[in-house]
């Protein structure tokens, strides 16, 4: 494995709990990128632990929502790691802040082949949780890894569709051709000049007239409540033409075909609601159910404590990882 710089001092965007041990580690996926992960574990356990791998939100890092979901349920009982995708945050990759549909669900089994050779991990009692883009993710590696006994999506976004139709589906095939033209002169451009180019992350200040999501966004990404100097998000954003392998490839095409146990977590009145509400239709089996939570806007399950149901997730993977 590539031999990564990882930052020793606590630089997470939430407080360090006293009830879990934390440690930085690496593991590798079967692309050969090298993966930075946090793992957090109970101080008091007996026995094999139940596990739980974390990612997102998409062009975050680990020390925002993923690493604040990852250290909560360990203080519930889980062994869980929150780690950042390849090209992203401390993982290995180039160029910086890239984008894959079929290497970042990769990352999601590389994380469960790591959970799985922990010696204090049971690995018939492994879970997924994936945030925002990252929720897309999880249902597409649960369609594919059976390894995966329970999987929590959260405010989720599916990134092929919102890349292929824009918001709410408003982009037509007119529109779409018209963004393709767009980036592949932008891949022109950026070989001739032997450059990355990045649209930039959230903007700051962001415009009055942006739609009002836009805002919420900049309060977590732009503030001292969630930016972090790794998370492109909050910084110069994903390469501008990673959105070509999301518009030709979608995620989560065999969702209908997911056995194992799905949650399906998002606000009543976030933007995005409705890439839960449609994907969840989906879903086949008693084992799926979709909660929605009451006046709650898409960034408020990033890192609002008092709206994330943590205790339902507790009760959801404690009766499927068992």
């Amino acid at each position: 494995m590539e031999q990564l710089k990882l930052e020793k001092e606590w630089d997470k965007t939430f407080p360090k709990s006293e009830k879990v041990n934390h440690r930085k580690v690496t593991f590798h996926n079967h692309y050969g990128f090298t993966l930075a992960g946090d793992v957090y574990e109970p101080k008091n356990y007996e026995g094999k632990l139940p596990a739980i791998a974390v990612a997102g939100p998409f062009g975050a890092c680990k020390e925002q929502a993923a690493g604040l979901y990852a250290q909560n349920m360990a203080e519930r009982g889980f062994l869980t790691i929150a780690f950042d995708p390849s090209f992203m945050g401390e993982s290995s990759g180039e160029p910086r802040n890239m984008a894959s549909p079929d290497i970042n669900t990769e990352d999601f089994s590389a994380a469960v082949d790591f959970l799985s050779v922990q010696d204090n991990v049971d690995p018939e009692r492994i879970g997924i949780i994936g945030i925002c883009g990252w929720g897309g993710m999880a249902l597409n590696v649960a369609s594919m890894d059976t390894r995966i006994k329970a999987t929590v999506t959260s405010t989720m976004y599916n990134m092929s569709r919102v890349n292929a139709n824009d918001y709410f589906d408003a982009m037509d095939e007119a529109g779409r051709y018209a963004l393709l033209q767009r980036l592949n002169q932008q891949r022109t451009e950026d070989y001739r000049e032997n450059k990355t180019t990045y649209p930039g992350g959230v903007a700051d200040p962001m415009p009055a007239e942006a739609p009002w999501y836009f805002h919420d966004y900049h309060d977590y990404y732009k503030t001292e409540r969630g930016y972090h100097p790794r998370s492109a998000n909050s910084n110069e954003g994903r390469v501008d033409t990673a959105k070509l392998g999301f518009i030709n490839m979608p995620t989560a095409s065999r969702s209908g075909e997911i056995r194992s146990a799905v949650l399906m977590i998002h606000g009543e009145k976030a933007h995005s609601c409705y890439f839960s509400k449609d994907e969840f239709k989906k879903l086949k089996g008693n084992n799926k159910k979709l909660m929605l939570i009451p006046d709650a806007v898409h960034t408020d399950l990033y890192d609002n404590l008092d709206v994330i149901p943590f205790e339902k997730m507790e009760q959801f993977f404690l009766t499927y990882l068992k």
